[in-house]
């Protein structure tokens, strides 16, 4: 599968949810080096998507465009040529902390450099009234076509956020989209819900980093329901189906509704795994983690 990873800012200590420091980012890309794995150019996604197997790969990705990317990782990354994509916000562009279009047009000369689109505000997208969240995209949209010449093909869900009418509309305008949540890219995952590992200070650590490299995909056939919003339906009624082949005996399961993270109530039938939730969800974001040990342990 493919492990992809997400970062925001370089070397800005005084924010640390969405910061890393250079150096850490650095031993990054030693351990993934070492590994013996390589980075994913993006601009490769689609053909992959279209072959019957997937070689393990790393994709790196970079959220908003801000200036210390471009003063602090930027100089690595095209000294060692390693792929990545970095998803604009319009809006903010030229702005204080950010990088302005020169500078975005610069590294976009590069093969190995990918540019994505990060809607024109940035807002909290999932809020917005249907329409208004189209005019934010459309706006977004005419923005790179103007200063680039074309829109890019990958979206990235602000905050890791949509509701299935805002999934289905950016279906329709992008080959691919991803959020922020956790799991590895294998060729059964929807193209617009693609999964990354958010990292930064508190879950950027080494040792985390290697555990994350070593990952394997999480394979299922599809998640119910479709609208991942639960305003009207809290607690959901979630379930994940899984293919006739695999084996799940072996599954584990938290999440953190109710008073907080905790083992998830769930049971298995004809290859199906039904959540009973504790609790409704109190906090913005519901969350389920799941895994399953592989036949090493």
């Amino acid at each position: 599968g493919i492990v992809s990873i997400m970062y925001h800012r370089f070397n800005e200590s005084e924010y640390p949810s969405t910061n890393i420091q250079m150096e850490i980012f650095k031993n990054h890309v030693s351990i993934i080096k070492s590994s013996g794995y390589k980075f994913l150019n993006p601009k490769l996604l689609p053909d992959i998507f279209n072959e019957e197997k997937l070689e393990k790969k790393f994709l790196l990705s970079i959220d908003d465009g801000y200036y210390s990317f471009y003063e602090n990782a930027w100089p690595y990354l095209k000294k060692n040529k390693i792929p990545f994509i970095i998803f604009i916000s319009t809006e903010a562009i030229g702005k204080k902390g950010y990088m302005n279009w020169k500078e975005i047009k610069e590294i976009e000369g590069y093969d190995f450099v990918t540019i994505g689109n990060h809607s024109h505000s940035h807002d909290y997208l999932v809020n917005f009234e249907f329409e208004d969240f189209k005019k934010d995209i459309k706006k977004s949209i005419e923005i790179f076509e103007r200063n680039l010449g074309y829109n890019p093909i990958f979206f990235s869900y602000p905050f890791g956020e949509w509701s299935s009418n805002q999934k289905k509309y950016i279906s329709n305008l992008f080959q691919f989209a991803f959020g922020q949540h956790s799991g590895v890219i294998d060729l059964n995952k929807d193209k617009h819900e693609l999964p990354r590992f958010p990292i930064n200070e508190k879950y950027g650590d080494l040792e985390r980093f290697k555990f994350l490299v070593n990952l394997l995909p999480f394979q299922y056939k599809k998640i119910y329901p479709e609208e991942k919003t639960i305003e009207l339906n809290n607690p959901p009624e979630m379930k994940v189906e899984f293919f006739k082949e695999q084996k799940i005996d072996n599954i584990n399961c938290f999440s953190n509704e109710g008073k907080g993270w905790d083992n998830s109530k769930f049971k298995i039938t004809n290859n199906t795994l039904i959540f009973q939730f504790r609790d409704k969800f109190k906090t913005r974001r519901g969350r389920i983690n799941c895994s399953i040990k592989d036949s090493d342990g």
